[in-house]
């Protein structure tokens, strides 16, 4: 029997942890190994096949978008002067910050000990790998000449070129392909014990050469766990600091400048509290669909989304105070320009989008101050889209708010983005969700080893 039930949040307490229980239902082995295991041996269901057809509709909008560019250039985006920053790099950071949360719930939780992570760090993981994939994009098709993205790395080569390391698009390369590196090598090294239980559950040959191959014959033997679990948590500590590095480095891109509205110290650490805002917002978003599609109702319980919501609430006012802070500096700073870029930034032509911006990332978050809202899965799935509604704008507040009115009137204009840019924009979904639906059809979205783990039957008596 699957672990299929629901129970309210506070309906028993472990009788060891005196806790609320972190799995519901069949809470045995076999019960949680028959689970996960359910979307990859059974045929998907329709909607399964629905939501693939959408994300490679959206994928293809990409293909198209990227071709084009290539074929025309740059100039078939709105970037232009002042606005020589759009859609390109607001997408980039955007998706950078999605992918902050992976590593925040597998690393730096696995730190603290903080057990109930064990049902969603395999997804939020998973969700990391495709979110850099979908920011390193906008870099790439950015600089004008695609084809000679590799200029950007140290590579020893016949014209004695080399990358100017005093860019911070320079650190950006280095900062999120290590991330990037690093968060596929965690990922993969938690999946290796997960992938040996589906081969050996494996009905056919190539599944079980498949599987095979890459559990790198993992058998689960003593010596096997004790190399697991060291190497796990040396990841997780190479990975702890890269989650505070990578959104500084990112924020540099801007923090250096002179630019008002930029040149603000506040930026490192706002940067990572929104980027980690941004990526649990969704982790619940996916989740929520997870949970309901693939009848995770008592793995991914209540108590779950409870935290991710004390998460969502505590990271949000944060963003909410740096907002505040950001006003206060340019007040306190005397200096007319940076004064006049914030006031510009509420009350200008972008108006619109600061305030959805304030709405959607302060306002909406404050609901999870109650509990019955914290554990309403509609309610947090709506909160958690339109907090990742807002974390675009304030990027996109960023960006456009400072460049388009800068020192001299004369040069002032208003950005709007093309056709081209929404559709890359979109098309960058696409990839982001086709890349997710195969990752919940072909491999366990939650990790059996590490949830058993949080059995009382696993604890040492």
């Amino acid at each position: 029997m699957a672990v299929a039930d629901i129970e309210p949040i506070t309906a028993r307490i472990d009788p060891i942890e005196q806790r609320p229980p972190l799995v519901l239902g069949d809470a045995t082995f076999r019960g949680i190994t028959e689970t996960v295991s359910r979307p990859i041996e059974w045929k998907p269901p329709v909607g399964w096949y629905v939501v693939l057809a959408i994300s490679l509709s959206l994928l293809s909008l990409l293909g198209v978008s990227i071709a084009w560019l290539f074929w025309e250039g740059i100039g078939i985006w709105g970037n232009n002067v002042p606005v020589g920053w759009g859609f390109p790099i607001v997408n980039f950071v955007f998706w950078v910050g999605i992918g902050h949360a992976g590593t925040l719930i597998s690393a730096v939780l696995f730190l603290f000990r903080q057990r109930w992570r064990t049902s969603i760090n395999r997804t939020a993981e998973a969700m990391t790998i495709f979110a850099v994939m979908c920011a390193l994009i906008f870099p790439g098709i950015h600089i004008g000449r695609p084809w000679l993205a590799y200029w950007m790395l140290p590579i020893p080569n016949q014209m004695a070129m080399w990358p100017q390391f005093r860019s911070p698009l320079m650190w950006d390369v280095f900062a999120v392909s290590i991330y990037g590196t690093v968060s596929v090598l965690f990922w993969y090294l938690g999946l290796v014990p997960d992938l040996a239980t589906v081969r050996d559950r494996a009905k056919t040959r190539i599944r079980r050469l498949l599987y095979g191959f890459f559990a790198l014959g993992w058998r689960g033997s003593h010596r096997q766990w004790l190399h697991y679990e060291r190497a796990y948590l040396l990841l997780a500590g190479l990975a702890t600091p890269l989650v505070l590095s990578v959104h500084s480095v990112v924020s540099f891109d801007f923090a250096t400048s002179q630019l008002p509205g930029w040149h603000t110290t506040i930026f490192p650490p706002y940067f990572v509290a929104g980027a980690i805002f941004s990526g649990v917002a969704m982790v619940v978003t996916l989740m929520v669909f997870c949970r309901v599609v693939f009848k995770l109702k008592g793995l991914v319980t209540l108590l779950h989304f409870d935290r991710m919501a004390k998460l969502m609430l505590l990271t949000g006012s944060i963003v909410g105070f740096a907002y505040g802070i950001e006003f206060f500096i340019a007040w306190y700073s005397g200096n007319p320009y940076e004064q006049f870029a914030f006031i510009n930034r509420a009350f200008g032509p972008y108006a619109w989008a600061y305030w959805i911006m304030v709405s959607c990332n302060v306002i909406s978050p404050q609901l999870f101050w109650f509990r019955k809202a914290r554990t309403n899965i509609v309610l947090l799935l709506i909160v958690s889209i339109f907090i990742n509604i807002g974390m675009w704008f304030e990027r996109f507040v960023i960006v456009v708010t400072s460049l388009h009115r800068d020192f001299l009137p004369s040069s002032w204009g208003y950005y709007v983005p093309t056709l081209w840019d929404t559709l890359t924009f979109l098309g960058s979904f696409g990839l982001f969700f086709t890349m997710f639906t195969l990752f919940v059809r072909f491999l366990p979205m939650v990790a059996i080893s590490e949830v058993k783990g949080v059995l009382p039957e696993a604890k040492p008596h």
